[in-house]
């Protein structure tokens, strides 16, 4: 326009410039973007469309079936809806590349056609991340947690079941008054999830680390050592993971009977300290038959900690049975009933051959001895006492990708009954947690506060007497630093020009 208005005479340059009647700008609608933006682009980068259509090809399927699928990914990481209310979202309040319209039911049969190809997805996954990002697989870290729905009754087993998908079991949410399922996830030692799954809510942990080995094994994942809590520990699982060279370190129940963490214990021996808050001695029990490394994990902080909480029940225990002796029998007995509700005072109140209330002062000294430690066990025979205790330690990983799960991601709760949108519903946070986590190590930045920048880059759509344009307003400094850290180029400033 400046090249042409050289051309012009001063008269006509000064017409041009002059507002036309009725010339004006008005604004028709604003639309967040960068959000969007962002997950796209590790979309792409993970290959993830290249795999869904490679995986639905054959299949009679929406052309869209990818986009939406998206869509619904992003959904969980930028504003978790339910999935009419997240139709609308992308209908009407965010601007997602590729999909402007979409409606409830062609998100379903996406859902549908999703967890067909759940397994085959989740591998072609892992593989694009681990070589985008060259992850280390040498450790995988495994949890379960559980998800209750906001209905009293079960579901009804289908044929040839014992159970329904929603069902009463242990739950981990102190909910046990509601139907659940049980969700695992495997992650990597820098938190990156690489699958998860679903089962019905009363399924024991004890086998479940077993049928995740087995659908990993085809992977073909090289050398791994898997890293469980105390709940996986029994020998049929050590055994399942140590089949053709696999190894575990594995937490280990210092409570209750388990002969072996009593003989560990009683090792004597050295602590060293291989942390700031952490020391660590590592014993091996020999039978002859089989070689077992223990290490023995001390934490003088949470010692301190846990002789407090125990001074504090002991107080309110000894305070509860005061003047107990005056009391009836059948009183007494209620009494002790009553505290025997509450686990913590439960294990230092003894009840003599008399029917009196005492503080069972051998159990204090047993629960001292165990101040602040934790008892680890491993199969490798390469890995330091170090290395068992700093690689247990980042189970924690699997506690952080639960936190964002259930939080960031809204995993709860869950508006779907059937079991097959049950299990889409999870696979598609486990896909945003795949995003949003290697977004979060790119940057070293919670997602919390990215999507809060990325949140303010908008789409606009102007219209004036000659059409109307779609264009994003101008980035910040902080919002062109987020975009750099993770080797995205800047979103095209312009999108339609639609002349009247």
């Amino acid at each position: 326009m400046a090249s042409i208005s050289r051309f012009l005479s001063p008269a006509q340059a000064g017409a041009a410039a002059q507002p036309r009647s009725g010339a004006g700008v008005e604004i028709l609608d604003v639309r967040p973007m960068g959000g969007a933006y962002v997950l796209d682009g590790w979309w792409q980068r993970l290959g993830i469309p290249a795999t869904l259509s490679r995986l639905l090809a054959g299949r009679r399927v929406d052309s869209r079936s990818e986009r939406v699928l998206f869509a619904m990914v992003a959904n969980r990481a930028l504003e978790p809806l339910a999935k009419l209310a997240g139709a609308k979202w992308v209908t009407e309040r965010v601007a997602v590349a590729g999909l402007a319209v979409v409606d409830e039911d062609t998100c379903y049969r996406a859902m549908d056609w999703l967890l067909e190809i759940e397994a085959d997805l989740a591998e072609a996954a892992y593989w694009s991340v681990a070589d985008l990002l060259n992850l280390e697989v040498d450790l995988l870290f495994f949890d379960t947690t559980s998800t209750y729905f906001e209905t009293e009754q079960a579901d009804d087993p289908e044929e040839g079941a014992t159970v329904g998908f929603r069902t009463f079991g242990h739950s981990k949410d102190s909910r046990p008054d509601l139907p659940q399922v049980i969700i695992g996830m495997a992650v990597t030692r820098t938190g990156i999830p690489i699958r998860v799954w679903t089962w019905p809510g009363n399924t024991n942990d004890q086998a479940l680390i077993r049928q995740v080995k087995d659908d990993l094994r085809a992977w073909k994942l090289g050398r791994v050592v898997w890293v469980a809590d105390r709940g996986f520990t029994s020998a049929e699982n050590r055994r399942s993971l140590q089949r053709a060279g696999g190894h575990d370190i594995i937490g280990e129940k210092i409570r209750g009977d388990n002969k072996e963490a009593r003989a560990a214990l009683s090792r004597q021996g050295r602590y060293h300290v291989v942390a700031g808050n952490l020391q660590v001695k590592e014993v091996v029990l020999d039978d002859g038959t089989m070689r077992d490394r223990f290490v023995i994990c001390h934490n003088p902080d949470q010692a301190d900690r846990d002789k407090t909480i125990r001074d504090q029940l002991l107080t309110q225990l000894v305070d509860t049975i005061a003047d107990s002796d005056t009391l009836t029998a059948t009183a007494r007995a209620g009494l002790a009933g009553e505290r025997r509700g509450y686990p913590g005072l439960k294990r230092f109140l003894r009840v003599t051959a008399g029917g009196l209330l005492r503080v069972d002062q051998a159990a204090v000294r047993a629960e001292a001895r165990l101040d602040g430690k934790f008892l680890l066990r491993t199969s490798d025979p390469t890995l330091s006492a170090e290395d068992v205790a700093l690689g247990y330690k980042q189970l924690l990983e699997v506690e952080r990708g639960w936190r964002d799960m259930k939080s960031t991601l809204a995993l709860r709760p869950v508006y779907h009954h059937l079991e097959r949108r049950i299990r889409a519903h999870v696979v598609l946070c486990w896909l945003a947690l795949l995003l949003i986590r290697p977004a979060e190590t790119a940057t070293d930045d919670t997602w919390r506060n990215l999507r809060h920048q990325l949140d303010r880059m908008h789409q606009v759509t102007l219209a004036g007497d000659h059409g109307t344009i779609v264009q994003r307003n101008a980035t910040t400094a902080d919002r062109a630093g987020i975009l750099r850290r993770l080797d995205l180029a800047e979103p095209p400033k312009f999108y339609e020009f639609n002349p009247t």
